[in-house]
């Protein structure tokens, strides 16, 4: 226990544990003093290095003319921490303490580290309940407000049943200086703290009491979901959480405070970034794009299939079609079109067995124009056709005048003399035709012997 002196003025502080483990610092509720943490301290000394002090105000320490403000209650924290050479700590609040805390990590973050936040809220209670409470106290001692308070901060069953822990707690308001305490409510009527916490990035636990009326439920969860990274915990208590469930309370904060959370978030920021920068390097692998058309080159393929299949129907034909010029001079000769009522009895003739397999050799002799063009000429050149097939086909054979299988010859005859008169219209019905002019020139043969 000690008493440190702050730009002239007293505060009563209290420093304990081990010189090597971290600190925590303690700030306690309006109308008590540090004793206020008695049944914490001893499990908080098996990992920390405690620091607990009396407010402004409060206790044994210096009691300065109001009002105050929660700026200067969080002025007076960093001040003992200066002194006593801490950098950084971790952080208990109760009540108005735990508005003090709310004030160092929006104005001071880099000196707190963990922050839990008990039985408080960034606004507690509307201008005219203090301003009646200043006047209560100022003008009748805390006696007039003790009970009061004490009404609100256990319940009903915890009073009756710890009367003598409640008494230590009634004995601390009513040693509270009038003065000290008019101040201090002064600086929580005017506090407001809601937006300012909104930039809290430090890990928080909020504490509430199930019963509590000050700071009820509903509060605290708007304090904690305003808090980015807040936990909400609901004790079995009234506003005094601490003293009425304090096992839960001391378990729970002790759980938070030793949580490795604080290390891992860093390190998942980094990797975080890393990832982001990525990207930048990434870019070259755009001008790979181009090289794709290498792949296109595939398609020449399917032309070397289309080369393949359109010369196989053409390249038959065209030898026949070198000697087509033959055909020019009878085609002009013959001016009897008189052959062309024949077409009727060519299309007659015309059995459908030979339609068929004309048909599956080359699907041009489906065409009708074909027909007709190739009936005209071949009905033209009859003359010349026939005797030029019954001369050669007598010289080659003899039997062919003797013999009943006439037709047969006469239609071989007709294919080798064909093929150097017909034109490429002729070409796509030769059959058909062969079959019909062999007929008839047989039968004039007959006649004719």
């Amino acid at each position: 226990m000690a008493e440190l002196s702050i730009g002239g003025e007293a505060f009563h502080v209290e420093i304990e544990g081990d010189e090597g483990a971290p600190v925590l610092m303690l700030s306690n509720a309006m109308g008590t003093n540090l004793h206020v943490w008695d049944a914490q301290v001893p499990a908080l000394l098996e990992h920390y290095r405690v620091l607990r002090y009396d407010a402004r105000g409060h206790g044994n320490s210096v009691v300065s003319e109001g009002p105050y403000s929660i700026a200067d209650l969080g002025r007076d924290a960093l001040a003992i921490l200066d002194t006593l050479g801490l950098e950084k700590v971790d952080f208990i609040g109760l009540s108005l303490g735990g508005m003090v805390g709310q004030w160092l990590l929006t104005h001071a973050p880099k000196r707190i580290g963990k922050a839990v936040l008990a039985d408080t809220a960034a606004q507690i209670a509307p201008p005219d309940l203090w301003n009646s409470r200043i006047q209560t106290v100022l003008q009748d001692g805390m006696g007039a407000v003790a009970s009061g308070l004490i009404e609100h901060w256990f319940t009903k069953d915890f009073r009756d049943s710890h009367a003598d822990e409640v008494g230590e707690i009634e004995d601390m308001i009513l040693r509270t200086p009038p003065e000290g305490y008019a101040a201090t409510c002064a600086a929580i009527r005017d506090a407001d703290l809601r937006e300012a916490i909104r930039s809290i990035h430090a890990p928080v636990l909020v504490l509430v009491g199930r019963h509590d009326t000050v700071t009820p439920q509903g509060i605290a969860a708007l304090l904690t979901s305003t808090i980015p990274k807040a936990k909400l915990v609901t004790l079995e208590a009234a506003h005094l959480s601490n003293i009425e469930d304090a096992e839960q309370f001391t378990e729970k904060a002790i759980e938070f405070l030793l949580a490795e959370e604080p290390v891992e978030e860093p390190v998942i920021e980094l990797e975080l970034e890393e990832v982001s920068e990525e990207p930048a390097p990434a870019a070259p692998a755009a001008p790979k794009k181009p090289r794709k058309p290498r792949v296109k080159k595939a398609p020449d393929v399917t032309p070397a299939l289309e080369v393949v299949v359109a010369p196989e129907p053409v390249a038959a034909p065209k030898p026949a079609a070198k000697k087509a010029p033959a055909k020019k001079a009878p085609v002009k000769k013959a001016p009897a079109k008189k052959a062309a009522p024949k077409k009727a009895a060519v299309k007659k003739a015309a059995p459908k067995k030979t339609v068929k397999k004309s048909a599956a050799k080359k699907a041009a002799v489906k065409k009708t124009p074909v027909k007709k063009t190739a009936v005209k000429k071949t009905a033209a050149k009859k003359g010349p056709i026939k005797k030029g097939a019954i001369k050669k086909s007598a010289t080659k054979k003899a039997a062919v005048k003797k013999t009943a299988a006439k037709k047969s010859t006469v239609k071989k005859a007709v294919k080798k003399t064909l093929p150097s008169r017909k034109s490429g219209a002729v070409k796509a019905a030769r059959k058909p035709i062969k079959k019909t002019v062999a007929k008839k020139s047989a039968a004039k043969k007959a006649k004719r012997r």
